[in-house]
């Protein structure tokens, strides 16, 4: 397949109506070039890493300063629980690998048939409604969380992340977290469609690749992404090639993310590119080539995750390489993503941190959880 190649040129006068990229920064507050970045019309998102936490009131004190610029900006991070939690000291709840669901979900015990599987979705609920309230009360709008991944037991980058092997306790084991989000005002996003739980190469430093035809995809990996079309207010396609459907992985892919996630599965959410800095998204070329066939494919929003280290050439690359593509006729914003995106914003005010301390069920609940 060939790309355009884009050389970065001063920035265009072209009005802009939709603000797809999301962005990091480096340090646990704002310098000039994350201002300067953060008021450019293409940056819609910020995501946050470790690095970027202190404590809590460090942490509220970076969020507010980003809403006062941008009230617009969609504040992000991955935090999942488990060994994917960005923010574990000064009184954040260590939440547990999601696989520790399904492990309770299998366990019935002496209390009958199926209580296992009751108790571990009043579980899932209480870890959604504990990772979105904490992380609202500090300012961040979104996690990308859950992981809808089957656990085949051979992927070493999803693992003890995945719930559970069959698509069905996924499901409603997921259904559950994201209720929890409901309840603390955060929306959610599944990830990786169609699934990334059956390769065993990790995409942050290869391109994976499942041979698998699409009807065995279908009927296995993408089946919670069927189930709840309606429910999923987000979603992020994998960096996996499934040649049998696709040259290009997932998140690059018209075939997976029109044709199949929005057609054929109904989901009418708004759709995040996985990191373009990943080596599974190398096969798209470089970051402005990748953000380019990833809008093209129809994602909404596109990461670009640690590129503002040490003064950040490549984000500034990608915000001028966007711009010139646009003004070149090679990539057309969209009102109804910038809907999409805007939509993920939270409609209600959050709890604040000392409110957090009366809702001890969720606590409880998450206590009950093995390991």
């Amino acid at each position: 397949m060939s790309l355009p190649s884009y050389s970065v040129q001063a920035n265009t006068d072209t009005e802009i109506i939709h603000a797809p990229v999301v962005l990091d920064i480096e340090g646990l507050s704002l310098n000039a070039d994350d201002r300067r970045r953060l008021q450019h019309p293409l940056t819609g998102g910020l995501i946050l890493f470790a690095r970027n936490w202190a404590s809590r009131v460090q942490l509220t004190a970076l969020c507010a300063e980003i809403k006062e610029l941008r009230p617009d900006v969609l504040i992000c991070v991955d935090h999942e629980g488990g060994r994917v939690q960005r923010f574990k000291t000064d009184g954040f709840t260590h939440v547990p690998p999601m696989r520790r669901l399904g492990e309770m979900w299998m366990k019935d015990g002496k209390a009958g048939e199926g209580s296992g599987a009751m108790a571990a979705t009043d579980a899932a609920t209480a870890c959604g409604y504990v990772l979105a309230s904490e992380l609202r009360a500090c300012g961040v709008d979104l996690t990308f969380t859950p992981v809808l991944d089957l656990d085949f037991g051979e992927s070493s980058v999803i693992g003890d992340r995945a719930f559970h092997r069959d698509p069905r306790v996924v499901a409603m084991l997921a259904k559950s977290v994201m209720h929890g989000l409901l309840l603390a005002g955060m929306a959610n996003c599944g990830k990786h469609f169609p699934g990334h739980g059956f390769v065993k190469a990790d995409s942050h430093v290869d391109v994976p690749i499942d041979r698998r035809r699409l009807k065995a995809i279908l009927g296995d990996d993408a089946q919670p992404y069927q189930w709840m079309s309606t429910s999923l207010t987000s979603v992020m396609p994998a960096h996996v090639i499934y040649p049998k459907v696709d040259d290009m992985p997932a998140g690059f892919s018209q075939r997976w993310l029109q044709d199949i996630l929005r057609e054929q599965m109904g989901f009418t959410g708004a759709i995040f590119s996985d990191d373009l800095s990943m080596e599974g998204a190398s096969v798209a070329g470089d970051h402005t080539q990748g953000a380019v066939a990833a809008l093209n494919a129809g994602c909404d929003l596109v990461l670009l995750c640690n590129q503002s280290l040490k003064g950040g050439k490549a984000v500034d690359d990608l915000l001028d390489g966007l711009q010139i593509a646009h003004a070149r006729g090679l990539w057309e914003p969209s009102a109804d993503s910038e809907a999409r995106r805007l939509d993920l914003l939270p409609q209600t005010a959050p709890f604040t941190w000392d409110e957090l301390m009366h809702h001890a069920p969720y606590h409880q609940a998450l206590a009950r959880l093995p390991g």
